[in-house]
This record gives C-alpha cells, sequence and structure tokens, in this order.
C-alpha cells in the first residue's frame, strides 16, 4: 500500500489575472509530489499574511501608514503579521509537479487595512506568508481513491512587487480610487456640489480642500480625469 503523497509548495510569480471581473492577483504556485501515489486533485484551502516586519518603510511611507499602524511608539506595538485573504483553490490531477493559478481579489476599499497598506506603499515588496491545508486525493494501489489532509505546516513564503497591487488597481480604476460614503453625507456632498454647479466629483472635493487651506495641485484643480455619479 502506497503512502499519502507529500507535497511541497512554493510561489514562483505573481501578475494582474487577464480578463478578471473584478482586481485581481493571479499567483503561480508550483506543488511538488514527493511521494509515490499520483495525486488525483487537492481542494486546497489557503491563507495569505502579510509580514508587515520582514520590510523596511521609509519616513513617507510611514506617515501614509498612520491610520494602520499608528505613530511613534505605537508603531512598534501595532506592526505585524496581517491577514490579507482566505482562499479556496482545485487543483488538477499530476504525478511530480504542477503549477496552479491561485487568484486573489483585491478591493479597492479604504475601510478594509489591506487596502490601506497595499496604496501606502510606491516601491519595494511585500513579504507574505502562504499556509495551506486542505485534502489530497490519490490512488492507492492504482485503483483505490483515498483522501489524506494536507500537513499544518505546510507554509511558502513570496515577497511580491509592489508594482504588482498597483498594476492590478489601474487595470481596473485607472487613475482613480474609490471612496465608501455614508448616504447622507454622500447626499450632502451632491446638493454642494449642484449648489455651486461643480462640474465632477474631483472638482468638488478640491473646492472643499481649498476652503479648508489645503494645497490643491492645479491639475486637481482643474478636475480632469473621469467622472461618476
Amino acid at each position: 500500500m502506497a503512502g499519502p503523497p507529500t507535497l511541497r509548495f512554493a510561489v514562483e510569480d505573481a501578475s494582474a489575472a487577464e480578463c478578471a471581473a473584478v482586481p485581481t492577483v493571479r499567483f503561480a504556485l508550483r506543488i511538488e509530489n514527493a511521494g509515490d501515489a499520483p495525486v488525483q486533485c487537492v481542494a486546497l484551502n489557503t491563507q495569505i499574511r502579510i509580514a508587515t516586519t520582514r520590510r523596511t518603510y521609509d519616513p513617507e511611507t510611514r506617515r501614509r501608514l498612520t491610520e494602520v499602524f499608528g505613530a511613534g511608539e505605537d508603531w512598534t506595538r501595532a506592526l505585524g503579521s496581517l491577514l490579507w485573504v482566505r482562499t479556496a483553490t482545485q487543483v488538477a490531477a499530476f504525478d511530480h509537479v504542477t503549477v496552479a493559478h491561485l487568484d486573489v481579489a483585491c478591493t479597492y476599499d479604504f475601510e478594509v487595512a489591506v487596502a490601506k497598506y497595499f496604496h501606502a506603499l510606491r516601491d519595494g515588496e511585500v513579504p507574505l506568508e502562504f499556509q495551506f491545508s486542505g485534502t489530497v486525493f490519490y490512488l492507492d494501489d492504482g485503483d483505490l481513491l483515498r483522501a489524506a489532509r494536507i500537513p499544518w505546516d505546510a507554509e511558502a513564503t513570496y515577497r511580491m512587487p509592489v508594482r504588482v497591487w498597483h498594476e492590478v488597481m489601474e487595470r481596473h480604476f485607472p487613475r482613480a480610487a474609490w471612496l465608501r460614503l455614508d448616504r447622507d453625507v454622500f447626499d450632502l456632498l451632491y446638493a454642494y456640489r449642484v449648489r455651486h454647479t461643480l462640474g465632477t466629483w474631483e472638482r468638488t472635493v478640491t473646492a472643499l480642500l481649498a476652503a479648508a487651506g489645503e494645497p490643491v495641485r492645479e491639475a486637481a484643480r482643474r478636475g480632469s480625469g473621469g467622472d461618476g455619479d
């Protein structure tokens, strides 16, 4: 009787998924079977965490991350592992080695800490930790289907270039960002826009910033770019 497959995982690449309905990062996950029994399929669960302490942050990046990690002494205490996502993936049959696609949908909701974190970074890499679980199905003695759990210590690491996340967002939201507002606040903002005959949301927000004495770039003053009601 053959023993269950022994799976080893490694993340080889990350890129913007083509033709995805929502912003999606696609990881190329290499899976090796070190056992003798061929794999029939894998029901793979993956938890991805951001190991925030494994990279450095310049003063400007720390300022942009204040809402996530605080400032001063709070920064040191709050910096730690940040959960990104949990995913479920079905991996097809293979004998020794396969490369599976691990698709991760990305949100641009700035109420979510991970979105704030990615948006604050401008360059470098994001240190990621992948933790795997699930079930591997295999054939024993050639025709008997068996199942085994993926051990709890199955994991991998990968340093994803920051540009990948920005490329994903730029593909779906070119030169744009999204804010989620309470409906009553939106109604007040919309009434302000109508009352002051401001043609775009950019001009509306820029007018409020200017009234508050905030510095505004010329491009923002012109309210260039698309508009969405």
